[in-house]
């Protein structure tokens, strides 16, 4: 039972006087600087104001009691919101009851779908989303997001819910453009990047909403044609979940999917990097428990998916907090201002949201990475490049699809092409290695060839081919180029399935009838094992693996020497 009881509340525990009371003002601060940017995702997932503000009340505290990581801010998120809007503005108009509904249910198959990834231990799909497509991904949706709402900073009227055709609306509409919405627009961005390079410690979206709201309020912008968000429903949210057909349900089970595994990548890569930062344990799978509960908590309270958000969990390190407690403030804070402040938000102008969701979008375009990537590694750069185009012209499941595709294509090129040559001592007697191009070898009569990658049958057929190239080709010519040995470094061969080891047998037998021999060395366990399944150890036998290469050298040089001992007998007897 203890252990049991373990298991729960540990982004909060060990609780501490000093520790909650450092919580408490960490909370308030994120919740100062939270509150403006849920609103603006609202704008970015077609929801209503308020429904930004029930993202920060029972998704948290239901985190906070399932999750592990302490420092994991669960809330709404521009990628999730942005999957969101694309798979629901076919169904339904944005922000109406119907798009509330579904909205819900998505989040609620969200919630199943990360329910199986815990209940199948597949915490580990997080990895097989390269940072690579992912900095590909967030430029694409900082591209999409921000042309959505730069129509609504502008008071240009933008009908489209295309990306480029939405730009190509704005360009044409720029004579057309809402001088005092502009200037709205224009003093809210100026404030909040003027106190973030100021006064970073300034909440200063926060400042920006409070100033706009007021100044709306006082001077009655909405007169002037200034759009505002209208009236906002005050109090708590009501838990209800209203039913659906199943083929209502179907077509957004796409949606949830891509929301699932968005949410798996992004809160998982977040944790990690402060769980290793601070020396905290993770649990990865727990934290899928967490988000699960989070999302159905979303479900059943009219809000939208929730995510594990690198932005604010980096707010709320950025302001002191240590564990979930500073989110369970925040949680109390928003209900307070569910409770009592919600009348005086129906003053604020459209266009700040709108003008605060083009910040995040700047900051999710990541040039500096991009170039980066294009300096290092160019094949790189192309999926990354690839990946953000998909985004902006096909829209965001089709580019989170792309990533997944393009990230496993990645895997199999690695392990289909993988690093090989020949290895040769340098001065030092270290060992370099060399392209596997034809007449390379170690020493006269020797190749030792490295493979970089376990032999399936995907990359059997080129192991197999570098070699015969390496011992001559084709067979007939084998002979001339004086090869007699080839010996397999296989320190880097974890496995070998069945496919390959007919590829290697075959090859063995090639190589025997020109007068090659083939061996290896260095066999891992793992390797020596598939050895014995598929028989390939009693094919080769021990005479042809060795333990070391240095075993492997000595073998030649013995073989060697017996020829040439012949040989120089030979001649004795001759002469005498």
């Amino acid at each position: 039972m203890p252990e049991r009881r373990s298991r729960w509340l540990q982004g909060v525990r060990p609780f501490s006087r000093s520790g909650a009371l450092r919580d408490a003002r960490a909370g308030v601060a994120l919740a100062a600087m939270n509150i403006p940017q849920v609103l603006g995702y609202t704008r970015i997932a077609g929801m209503p104001v308020v429904t930004g503000l029930y993202t920060l009340l029972l998704p948290i505290l239901a985190f906070a009691a399932f999750g592990c990581s302490r420092y994991l801010v669960v809330a709404a998120d521009s990628a999730t919101a942005a999957i969101l809007a694309s798979g629901l503005a076919p169904m339904a108009p944005a922000a109406g009851a119907r798009y509330v509904l579904l909205a819900g249910y998505v989040a609620l198959l969200t919630a199943a779908f990360l329910l199986l990834g815990r209940l199948f231990k597949l915490g580990f799909i997080a990895d097989f989303l390269s940072q690579t497509v992912l900095i590909g991904f967030l430029t694409g949706v900082g591209f999409q997001v921000g042309i959505a709402v730069l129509g609504e900073t502008l008071g240009v009227q933008v009908e489209s819910r295309r990306t480029v055709m939405q730009a190509i609306e704005i360009c044409r509409g720029l004579p057309q453009v809402h001088l005092p919405t502009l200037l709205v627009s224009t003093a809210v961005l100026a404030v909040v990047l003027g106190l973030s390079y100021a006064a970073p410690k300034i909440p200063g979206p926060l400042v920006a909403v409070v100033g706009a709201t007021g100044a709306s309020a006082y001077w009655h912008l909405s007169a002037h044609g200034v759009a505002t968000i209208g009236a906002v429903a005050g109090g708590l949210p009501h838990l209800h979940f209203a039913l659906l057909r199943w083929r209502e349900i179907l077509p957004l089970i796409p949606v949830a999917a891509a929301c699932a595994v968005m949410i798996v990548t992004q809160s998982a890569a977040t944790a990690r990097v402060y769980a290793v930062r601070h020396g905290e344990e993770l649990d990865e799978n727990r934290d899928l428990l967490g988000l699960a509960a989070a999302n159905a908590a979303a479900a059943v309270s009219g809000t939208f998916v929730v995510n594990g958000s690198p932005t604010q969990t980096a707010m709320v390190e950025s302001v002191g907090g240590q564990s979930q407690m500073a989110q369970t403030a925040t949680a109390c804070i928003v209900a307070c201002v569910l409770l009592f402040l919600t009348r005086p938000l129906g003053y604020m102008p459209q266009c700040v949201l709108g003008a605060l969701v083009l910040l995040v979008a700047i900051h999710l375009i990541d040039l500096r990475g991009l170039f980066g990537i294009r300096r290092e590694s160019p094949g790189e750069f192309a999926v990354a490049l690839t990946t953000a185009i998909v985004v902006v012209a096909a829209g965001v499941e089709d580019g989170i699809l792309a990533a997944m595709v393009m990230s496993l294509l990645r895997i199999v090129h690695h392990s289909y092409h993988p690093y090989s040559g020949v290895m040769v001592p340098d001065a030092k007697m270290a060992w370099n290695v060399i392209p596997p191009a034809r007449g390379a070898a170690t020493e006269p009569g020797l190749v030792l060839y490295r493979f970089g990658a376990s032999l399936f049958y995907a990359n059997a057929g080129r192991f197999a081919q570098e070699i015969l190239v390496l011992a001559g080709q084709p067979p007939d010519d084998m002979r001339s180029q004086g090869v007699r040995w080839v010996i397999v470094d296989a320190e880097a061969i974890a496995n070998v399935d069945y496919s390959a080891a007919r590829v290697v047998l075959e090859l063995k037998g090639h190589l025997e009838r020109a007068g090659v021999r083939l061996g290896f060395a260095r066999l891992a366990p793992s390797t020596k094992a598939d050895f014995d399944r598929h028989r390939l150890s009693a094919a080769f036998g021990p005479d042809q693996i060795f333990e070391r290469l240095h075993d492997a050298l000595a073998a030649f040089e013995k073989w060697r020497a017996g020829p040439e001992a012949n040989r120089a007998q030979s001649g004795e007897n001759e002469c005498v």
